[in-house]
Parts: structure tokens; sequence; C-alpha cells
């Protein structure tokens, strides 16, 4: 830089300099979020079915892990545990479909009941319509279904061409499961190769705390979802209402989408009281649902998910409206895991008691906070849940209590370099 372009730059005000270093780093940033959005969304064929696939690794892997623990060979366990969770699937679709069979006809039948109760309002009601009104508004109706028939025919064909995409996503999705549940971690391990050296351990860590906040994160929604579908059929059932178990089980896989899932489709239930029995059934359903609603966002989710991550509602309904608009349904269910994951692994990078943490001490199948432990404060809890005591200045991790931070094996007041370093979150001391 020549003396003019520096005295230029002196006279720059440091807060303008500093809003512009800022200002190119945040569009750089952006930037590449939106090419990675955009290949994330070319790609959706791909990614969609892998992300499911991970989703279930993480709900089947502690399954596997336990298998092999009591001496069942990790290909064997695989293999039980997938068959085992295919049966449970396959005998739960077979129900629920069984049940809206039977429940279907009698459905039609309070429609159509429904339907004329309307009538008859329509007719003696205060809008007085007349037999020749009430025809002429059907026949408009049939009129505009006549006039869109190539619409309504392509998007047939549209469904036809997305059952095929759904089922070899369901067979990448089975396949991708197996190898996750097989060889998981030597897929891992050969991923962090492609970190340097020098920082490989933390990044290792780093994952393994993320998955292992992903494996909280779907026990603890699978139980939520178990509670509200619970919830939901008591309630319908007390009411009434036919397709008591094809709606709770929409509302199950509605709640794995946070916040917005149960409500969608707790709103079908309601709809379906109010065709069903009337607007009496329907106000009680969603009394249900409200008092579902409730428990699950005061009492479970910060008892479970509050515990497994951490995230303001604001980032989730940002989260699953980017989910939305890049992978659709499928989009919106991967992006809450998504940030749990990233913010798990981002607080493992940025916690100083990670720095000494070997990748082998993190048990992923083990539930775990929403990322490392925090070092401020009184006390800190260890990985194994202990918690012991922490001076009230900086951490003093060396033998001696020396100036501000001491890791090697002598108290010099810097930081030690020597052979030995300090032990993981909550140690003092060094380590062997």
């Amino acid at each position: 830089m020549t003396g003019s372009e520096s005295e230029i730059s002196a006279r720059v005000p440091r807060l303008l300099r500093v809003s512009a270093a800022l200002s190119w780093r945040f569009v750089a940033i952006v930037a590449a979020l939106y090419v990675v959005g955009m290949v994330i969304g070319y790609l959706t064929t791909i990614v969609i079915p892998a992300g499911i696939a991970l989703l279930l690794a993480a709900l089947l892997s502690p399954a596997v892990a336990q298998l092999v623990r009591i001496g069942v060979p990790r290909g064997l366990a695989t293999g039980l545990v997938l068959i085992g969770g295919i049966a449970v699937v396959g005998g739960v679709l077979t129900f629920v479909i069984t049940e809206f069979s039977n429940g279907l006809p009698e459905l039609q039948k309070q429609v159509n009941a429904s339907l004329d109760t309307i009538r008859v309002w329509l007719h003696d009601g205060p809008l007085q319509l007349s037999d020749l009104q009430l025809q002429q508004y059907l026949d408009r109706v049939l009129q505009t279904v006549k006039d869109n028939q190539a619409e309504i025919t392509s998007g047939a064909l549209t469904t036809a061409a997305t059952v095929g995409e759904l089922l070899t996503g369901f067979l990448l999705a089975l396949f991708t499961l197996i190898f996750f549940l097989h060889d998981g971690d030597g897929i891992w391990r050969f991923l962090v190769r492609a970190v340097p050296t020098d920082v490989r351990d933390r990044a290792d860590v780093a994952g393994r705390r993320g998955f292992a906040s992903l494996v909280s994160y779907v026990r603890a929604t699978a139980l939520v979802a178990v509670v509200d579908a619970v919830g939901v059929g008591i309630g319908l059932w007390i009411v009434g209402v036919p397709l008591i178990v094809p709606l709770s089980a929409l509302v199950f896989l509605g709640a794995f989408i946070p916040i917005i899932g149960a409500v969608i489709t707790g709103a079908v239930a309601v709809l379906v009281a109010l065709v069903a029995e009337g607007p009496v059934a329907a106000l009680i359903v969603l009394a249900v649902l409200i008092g579902v609603m409730q428990l699950e966002s005061h009492v479970l989710q910060p008892l479970l998910l509050g515990r497994a991550v951490k995230l303001h509602p604001l980032a989730v309904v940002l989260a699953i409206t980017a989910g939305l608009v890049v992978g659709g349904i499928a989009g919106a269910l991967l992006s809450v895991p998504l940030l749990a994951v990233l913010n798990s692994g981002i607080r493992s990078l940025l916690s100083d008691s990670d720095k000494a943490v070997e990748p082998k001490e993190v048990d992923v199948h083990e539930p775990q906070e929403s990322g490392p432990p925090d070092t401020g404060g009184e006390r800190v809890e260890d990985l194994d849940g202990e918690t012991e005591p922490e001076n009230a200045g900086p951490q003093n991790t060396g033998t001696q209590n020396v100036g501000p931070r001491n890791v090697g094996n002598e108290g010099t007041g810097t930081e030690g370099t020597g052979a030995t370093e300090a032990g993981g979150p909550g140690r003092t001391g060094p380590r062997d």
C-alpha cells in the first residue's frame, strides 16, 4: 500500500472499515449458502433419502450397538434390527390401512347426512334458496370439474410419477440405512480424513457430538409424537369420530415437524369431526388438540427436546420455512435435526473443554446435551454426568493453580505445550 493509500485508509472511520469488512464477509457467506441450497435442491432425489436414512440410523443405531455389546456380530445385529423395524412399520401400516378401510363407509354415510343437513339449511334457513337454485349451483360445480378435466388428468399423471419417485427414494433410503447401521463409524472416519491433521480430532469430536445430539433429538421427538397421537386419539374416541387410528397416525407423523406439524394434522382431525359429528364435536376435538399442544409445549418439549437440542423457537420456525422452500415436506422434516447437529457441532468447536477430548471418549449412542458442558460458573458437568467444583476465575488445568491458565506440568502462568495436556471436560490435572 502506497503512502497516499495509507493516508486515505487512515481517514476512513474505523467503524466504517469494520462494517465494510463484515459486510463483504456476510455477502460471501450468503452466496455460499445460496449455492449449497441450489445444489441440495437439484439433488433432492439423493439428499432427502440419505437424510431420512440418517434420521432412522440415529433412531436404530443404539439398538445395534447394544446387540454388539452382548456379543452379536455387527452384520447380524444390523439385520435383526432392520427386520424388526420393517416388521413393526409394516404391521402398523397394515393396521392403519385396515382401520381406514373399515371406517371409510361409515364416514361416507356421515358425510352424506351432513350434506343433506346443509341442503336443508340452505333451503329452509336464512338464505331461502329454492331447489332450482341449488341445482344450478351444483351444475356449476360439475361444469367446473369438466372444464378442468385436462388439469385433473395431468395431476393424476404427475401423482403416478411421484409414486415412482417415492418408491425410488424408499429403496435408496433403505440401502443407505443398511450401510449407516453396519459401518457408520467407518464412513465417518473416511470423511474425517479430508480434514487437516492439526484439527482432525476437533472436527471428529464435533461431528460425534452432533450425531449424539441427533440421537437424543430423534428419541425425544418420537416420544412426543406418541403422546400427541395417543392424546388426540383418546379425544376422537370419546367424541365418537370415525377413522380414529388413521387420524392418530397422521398426528404422529406430523409431530416430527416441530410447532407446525401437529397443528396441521390436528386441523385435519377437527375437520373430520366437523363433517362427521357436527360443530359441537369439532369444538371438543379442538379443545383436546389445544390441551395436547399445551402439554407438549410446556412439559414434554422442555423436559425432553430442551435437553436434546437447545434452539430458539424463532430459529426452529425459520429452519422449517427454509426446509419447505428447498425440499418441501421432507425438507421441513430434516431442517430442525440438521440445525440441531450444527448447533452441537459448532458449540463443540468453540468450547475449550473439548480441546483435549479424544473422539473415542464421545459415546454417540448415549443421550447428550446440546454440545459440550459449559465451563463457566462454580460447577461444571463432565461427560459422565458427574459434577466437580470449578474455580470462580479462569480455568486452571495444570498441576498448580498459578497464572491464568496452566496446562503443562508446571504452573508458569502461560499455556503449556509439553507432552502432557489437559484432560476432558470437568477434569483437572495432566492426562497420561
